[in-house]
């Protein structure tokens, strides 16, 4: 505890970093206030309906993401997923199309001509997204709750004065929590769409777990050993996904002797750290975002068949979601692994700085050997996060209400402990930067961004 009071005041006593935290912490708040004004048009004393439809299944995660703000026909309903699924689509495109392949080799300048696409994919996606939202808002609440700004007019479709100006506001929400992203990377701590997107979980944490307080109250017969005991296995659970995200395999190098005037350099061992789950929470995310999209559909759609198949993929504790689920988060571990980590540009760093892994020749061997183990650590890896994302579904099975069980793992658990961990990382960069002590007695938090 000495410690913790010790880090806050030497927090307090960097200027820069105190101006970064409290940027962030202010554009947080402006987020959370966003998420509590409803579209004009909506009557909010009306939306019980609607809070009931997102409080569980695939909607609930969705409302889940976005803080409560979908649930409360917010102008940031659609929260951070479309920019997230725009990001997804240009990362693929750099896999298959060479004129993106260009881009990410530009550096910088590429950077931002991908970020500007990335952006425009992003409007595109909520030109869809936004309609969907209206139509089922439209068929879920009572007429009387929705009502156009000229009240002789009794249309309520998309096509209304109020369909097309809500399209516009949530579009432009959406847009405007991406550019609050942003914000945070360049003046705040960093990570802002990660930062974000763990925000909105955060807020539902305390209802969560209040409501399955109060429900195991009100069992007979041992309901708070019950509660007790799902904390325990909450707790376990916790501490290892935190042993996923930090868990590494290190491979020797040594760097040969060499003289430079009367200096000697090299002849020392190091490590290479290489991460069992180097692709971080992403494949989750791009798993997530691509299981949203029969929901999508099967709003525009009145085929009883689409919609049935659409349904059986939106079960969030149903078979087929979580086989589905559990198959893409270990396809895209590996797939995002390999743009992440290059073996070829390891293995010339080492040669190039006079370094070789003991046994193996430099080179093209070398890189060989990294990519073996990077294929032999991944698979593990990988399974592990998709049995921690599919961990909800078993839960919930247990008896366990569907908003709590969804802290027991998936998507809200790994980026809860992933951005912690980062975030911590971050503050403690600015810390050992200015020679004060770090948030661990080691002076390391190793993190993964979103």
């Amino acid at each position: 505890m000495k410690r913790f009071i010790e880090t806050i005041k030497n927090i307090y006593k960097i200027e820069d970093l105190r101006t970064r935290i409290a940027y962030t912490i202010g554009i947080i708040l402006l987020y959370r206030l966003g998420s509590f004004v409803v579209l004009p048009g909506v009557d909010p004393a009306m939306l019980s309906a609607l809070q009931q439809q997102a409080s569980s299944g695939l909607l609930g995660l969705l409302n889940m993401f976005s803080g409560g703000a979908f649930s409360n026909a917010s102008i940031f309903a659609l929260g951070i997923m479309p920019y997230i699924s725009a990001s997804i689509v240009v990362q693929l495109l750099g896999m298959a199309i060479p004129y993106f392949q260009r881009l990410q080799k530009e550096g910088e300048s590429g950077r931002k001509k991908i970020n500007q696409i990335t952006r425009w994919l992003t409007v595109i996606i909520l030109i869809f997204q936004s309609p969907a939202y209206i139509a089922n808002l439209v068929i879920n609440l009572p007429p009387e709750a929705i009502y156009p700004f000229d009240p002789t007019t009794t249309s309520h479709s998309i096509f209304s004065f109020f369909g097309i100006s809500s399209i516009i506001m949530l579009t432009a929400g959406s847009m405007f929590i991406m550019w609050l992203g942003e914000k945070i990377t360049d003046k705040g701590i960093g990570n802002g769409i990660s930062l974000i997107i763990m925000i909105g979980i955060i807020a539902r944490l305390p209802f969560a777990l209040f409501a399955e307080f109060i429900s195991r109250l009100e069992e007979q017969g041992g309901g708070l050993i019950i509660f007790i005991v799902e904390i325990i296995v909450l707790v376990g659970v916790i501490l290892l996904t935190i042993l996923l995200v930090q868990g590494t395999r290190r491979i020797p190098v040594q760097y040969a002797k060499r003289v430079v005037g009367n200096k000697q350099y090299g002849g020392v061992r190091q490590y290479i750290p290489l991460k069992v789950n180097a692709a971080g929470v992403m494949p989750i995310i791009f798993a997530q975002a691509i299981m949203f999209l029969p929901l999508t559909i099967a709003q525009y759609s009145q085929s009883e068949a689409l919609t049935g198949f659409a349904s059986a993929f939106t079960n969030y504790t149903g078979f087929w979601y979580n086989f589905t689920f559990f198959i893409m988060i270990v396809a895209f571990t590996y797939f995002y692994t390999a743009i992440t980590v290059n073996p070829n540009q390891m293995a010339d760093d080492m040669k190039k700085n006079g370094g070789f892994i003991p046994g193996i020749k430099p080179g093209k061997k070398t890189a060989e050997f990294i990519d073996n183990v990077m294929s032999r650590i991944t698979f593990p890896g990988s399974i592990f996060l998709g049995l921690v994302a599919i961990m909800p579904a078993f839960v919930g099975i247990a008896g366990v209400s569907q908003q709590f069980a969804g802290f027991y793992g998936g998507t809200s658990l790994l980026i809860l402990v992933g951005v912690v961990l980062d975030t911590l990382d971050q503050i403690n960069s600015h810390l050992l930067m200015r020679h004060y002590d770090g948030l661990t007695k080691s002076g390391r938090i190793k993190g993964r961004s979103g």
